[in-house]
């Protein structure tokens, strides 16, 4: 897919107010992945000084949705999405600044024409979670679904 998505970072931040509220940013956005950033705040800190598990968490989910948003975002009108399941994996103790790269693992045209033909599509999205040296601190699979409309 070709089309201009740069608009995804406005509407997640308008539509989900948890993300102004984390701090979360965007960067690279596409049909397929997105970056999203969430900086160091002491508030946010656990037990042992890294980002709260629910925060890693959070970042990774919402830059999933993200992707998910800018691959089916034509598809509103026939379907909502939703999450089915997720998975995350803390690797490391994470430090500073972290950075979410979500990528979808399902080709948007094969999970649009299973919609298409009246199925509910499931697709997956993989998320690697790393800190402000590069070294992956998390991981993530969230499995998306678009319901369809009643009509």
């Amino acid at each position: 897919m070709a089309d201009d998505v740069s608009w995804v970072a406005d509407a997640m931040t308008a539509a989900v107010p948890w993300v102004s509220t984390a701090g979360i940013t965007f960067g690279a956005i596409t049909s397929d992945r997105v970056e999203a950033f969430l900086p160091d705040r002491s508030d946010q800190h656990n037990h042992v000084g890294g980002p709260h598990a629910a925060v890693m968490f959070g970042l990774g989910e919402t830059a999933s949705g993200a992707v998910g948003l800018a691959a089916f975002a034509a598809a509103g009108d026939r379907a909502v999405p939703l999450v089915v399941r997720s998975e995350i994996r803390y690797l490391k103790l994470a430090k500073g600044d972290l950075r979410a790269e979500a990528v979808l693992t399902r080709p948007a045209a094969e999970v649009l024409a299973e919609l298409d033909d009246g199925r509910r599509p499931e697709f997956g999205v993989d998320v690697a979670i790393t800190d402000a040296d590069g070294v992956q601190t998390g991981a993530m699979t969230i499995v998306w679904t678009l319901k369809p409309n009643r009509r």
